[in-house]
């Protein structure tokens, strides 16, 4: 390591301390805030300066929760760096991905993620999946000398290579710097947040400088116009929403890494709320990790059918989990099992077998593969359709050829979803049947119930037997869970139909990898958002396109590689907890934008009518400090982390545009009646304002009132502790005072309040018209 280069690559799970820190505190509205600050604080009172302090606020919460957020990211990502198996000094050993070398000798297995480059020295029957980078299908069969790519992955056999780029040299680091860095959130709602920001920024420019003229131009004090051109400025600027919008991700992130969850990728976090279809790999998701031998039955009694099983099972040092199940019974191959030559399992192929020279060439693998009718297969079925996992152990006269997903024995034909090549094929015999168990996740049933009640349609996409799968869906009560479709009578070049089928059937088996992958793909074409979980190799390219990968923590590491989510403690009914947080952060998101917009919008308009006009502004800075503290600010920070169980739905930015134009626009009107009401010959400005501002606050609660629905017992508590406050601060003398509130009599308080009910009831009307308010 202090002599060679190391694998020291950025994670893309979290960003550096400097670059949270900057993004935080290096912003537009943070430099335009800035600059206001520093003007009241040389020509006005600096009691209207305490919008400054918010800035400050702002930037240290939305740093320290971001900050909390990498360190959870960052701990779950080494729990979740799968070790890298590598022969030093003749020793093989397991190492942390950071701490390869230039120059190591990297061992593979089936279902190792490729995190180097380099040059393969051994070849067991290794193939590689390059599709991630190249876009081939195909697994492609390596050779000693051949070169291998880090961002590929092993499908089948094994082997070793010895790394030539390690790093940012990598060839899947280079075309994923830019892609791979960590983002906060690139999505449509972090997309509608900036096009707000953006716009708004805009309308800013024209309408401060047009405030700030007409303010200097119709007053005497110099002071008094800067203060109130100010005051319009700042209450412009949603300042809150994209800290509220970081902090809500950041504390997603948190609660989620509590239940050993890692969120790789933060857009994670909408996927999990929009998420309408779960598609479920049967193994390692509905059935808990790992198979134990059942029933070894002979269909002949002239075969060694133990030392033949035995014999298979041995064959892979890295053995996959029905191998790992035979081996249990049958731990070594016996004297003169010896294979000359081997054909590793693939999900592709859906079978392995090998050449034992006297002792024949014997072949296992999935029953309605290897088997063309007979009782062999007739009695493979009926066991596949109490659940069990069966298996076929066939002896042929030679190892059939392989060809990318061939199969020995039967006819190789499209309609049947194997390659259309001619392998030569192999006369097999069946000799016996194996049943293997497999324990359904206790927690599978009410996890599935939950998605249920949530709306989320289930799809269980399988390779195994389509009859298993369907015992297995019905035992959880799976909706039309009997209805199985064995996937290779499935149309390839027809999307359409394909989508159809997917919609109408729930229970799939005998799914190839690339199927899983069109599966996908023809759901997300009839405009559902598909989540989709496994945790073998053959669940990568699926999880890869989905718009929600997850994976299972005990999965292989190219699966777990790929996705977005991982379940760490392979919990299958943390899911629930995962799409709730999902919801929860989008619903809140929603509801605080809705505040902050219509802050916005109402600063639009009394900026744009008093400019015109020639009038002063109808608050100063310290009366929105004081209204938006407790109608935004405080009560945004409890409705963004509050619980939800609101599936997200498309059209963010319309849905809040409907609701904050009709209501800043009615919040604007209010305040400038009452501000014109309070006016008279004998009333100050401040007396006037304090009209305005009562009326200000009483519109504005009313719209966190509206926002805020459901109404329970806290968020009733929340929006009547903001009226009491509110209230106090009018009562007592020394918060009159520090907020420049001065009451002009009952006549004028009575205006406003009138003014505030009738365009609180305005507001209603105009929202539920638009058919914006969650009820």
């Amino acid at each position: 390591m202090a002599r060679a280069k190391t694998n020291d690559v950025p994670r893309r799970s979290s960003r550096s301390l400097s670059a949270i820190i900057r993004a935080n505190v290096l912003t537009l509205f943070n430099f335009v805030i800035g600059v206001l600050w520093a003007l009241i604080l040389i020509f006005g009172e600096w009691q209207d300066s305490l919008f400054g302090l918010v800035i400050v606020a702002n930037a240290l919460i939305g740093i320290v929760q971001e900050v909390r957020a990498k360190r959870t990211l960052d701990k779950l990502a080494v729990i979740n760096e799968a070790p890298v198996r590598v022969r030093r000094d003749g020793r093989e050993q397991e190492i942390p991905p950071r701490q390869v070398v230039l120059g190591d000798l990297i061992l593979l297995g089936s279902g190792d993620r490729l995190l180097v480059d380099g040059e393969v020295v051994q070849s067991d029957g290794l193939e590689v999946d390059e599709s991630l980078l190249t876009g081939e299908a195909d697994p492609v069969h390596k050779r000693v000398g051949d070169q291998v790519l880090s961002g590929s992955f092993a499908v089948a056999g094994a082997g070793a290579f010895v790394a030539t780029k390690v790093g940012t040299d990598a060839y899947a680091v280079k075309l994923a710097e830019e892609a791979s860095k960590f983002h906060l959130a690139h999505s449509e709602l972090r997309a509608g947040v900036a096009n707000f920001i953006k716009y708004i920024t805009w309308l800013v420019i024209p309408i401060g400088a047009l405030l700030i003229y007409s303010q200097v131009s119709n007053s005497v004090d110099f002071g008094t116009a800067i203060t109130g051109a100010v005051a319009g400025i700042v209450t412009m600027i949603p300042e809150g929403l994209v800290l509220m919008t970081s902090i809500a991700f950041a504390v997603g992130v948190i609660r989620l890494g509590r239940r050993k969850c890692l969120v790789q990728e933060l857009p994670a976090i909408e996927g999990l709320a929009r998420v309408d279809v779960l598609c479920l790999d049967k193994t390692g998701t509905l059935t808990a990790g790992g198979m134990e031998l059942d029933e070894v039955l002979p269909l002949r009694d002239d075969r060694p059918v133990d030392a033949a099983l035995a014999a298979l099972a041995n064959l892979d040092d890295q053995p996959n989990a029905t191998a790992q199940a035979i081996r249990a019974r049958y731990p070594a191959a016996g004297d003169g099992w010896a294979a000359r030559e081997t054909v590793p399992f693939s999900s592709a192929r859906k079978w392995s077998g090998a050449d034992f020279g006297e002792h024949g060439t014997w072949v296992l693998g999935a029953p309605d593969v290897l088997l063309d009718g007979g009782d062999g297969y007739d009695r493979a079925a009926e066991l596949a359709a109490t659940g069990a996992r069966v298996l076929a152990l066939c002896r042929a006269d030679t190892l059939p050829a392989t060809a990318n997903g061939s199969t020995p024995g039967r006819p190789s034909t499209t309609d049947h979803g194997h390659a259309a090549t001619d392998p030569g094929h192999a006369a097999l015999e069946p000799v016996a049947l194996v049943t293997l168990k497999q324990r359904i996740r206790p927690d599978a049933q009410e996890t599935l119930r939950y998605f249920a009640k949530q709306g989320v349609t289930v799809k269980v996409i399988s390779g195994d037997n389509p009859e298993a799968v369907s015992a297995i869906a019905t035992s959880l009560g799976i909706p039309d869970g009997h209805r199985s479709i064995d996937a290779r009578i499935l149309p390839e070049d027809d999307q359409d139909k394909l989508g159809e089928l997917l919609d109408s059937h729930a229970v799939f088996g005998r799914v190839s990898p690339q199927q899983k992958r069109q599966f996908v793909t023809a759901l997300q074409a009839r405009g559902h958002t598909v989540a989709m979980t496994g945790d073998g190799v053959n669940d990568v390219l699926a999880l890869k396109d989905a718009d929600l990968g997850i994976a299972m923590g005990a999965g292989s590491p190219a699966t777990k590689a790929v996705a977005q989510v991982v379940l760490l403690d392979d919990k299958f009914a943390t899911l629930p907890h995962v799409v709730g947080e999902g919801r929860r952060v989008l619903a809140n998101i929603e509801r605080v934008a809705n505040l902050f917009l219509t802050k916005t919008f109402y600063a639009i308009v009394l900026s744009m009518v008093v400019g015109v006009a020639g009038v002063m502004f109808p608050f100063a800075p310290r009366h929105s400090t004081l209204v938006n503290a407790l109608t935004i600010g405080i009560p945004a920070l409890f409705l963004a982390l509050a619980p939800t169980l609101e599936r997200s739905r498309p059209g963010f930015v319309p849905r809040v545009l409907r609701f904050a134009v009709p209501a800043g626009v009615l919040c604007a009107v209010a305040v400038l009646l009452s501000f014109w009401a309070a006016h008279s010959k004998t009333s100050t400005l401040v007396q006037d304002q304090t009209a305005a501002v009562i009326a200000l606050f009483l519109t504005t609660w009313w719209v966190l009132v509206l926002i805020a629905r459901p109404l329970n017992w806290w968020r009733v508590a929340l929006v009547g502790s903001m009226a009491v406050a509110f209230g106090i601060g009018l009562t007592l003398p020394f918060v009159r005072a520090f907020f420049a509130l001065e009451p002009g009599g009952i006549r004028n308080e009575l205006i406003a309040v009138g003014i505030a009910v009738a365009a609180a009831a305005a507001i209603s009307i105009a929202v539920k018209v638009a058919g914006t308010l969650r009820t």
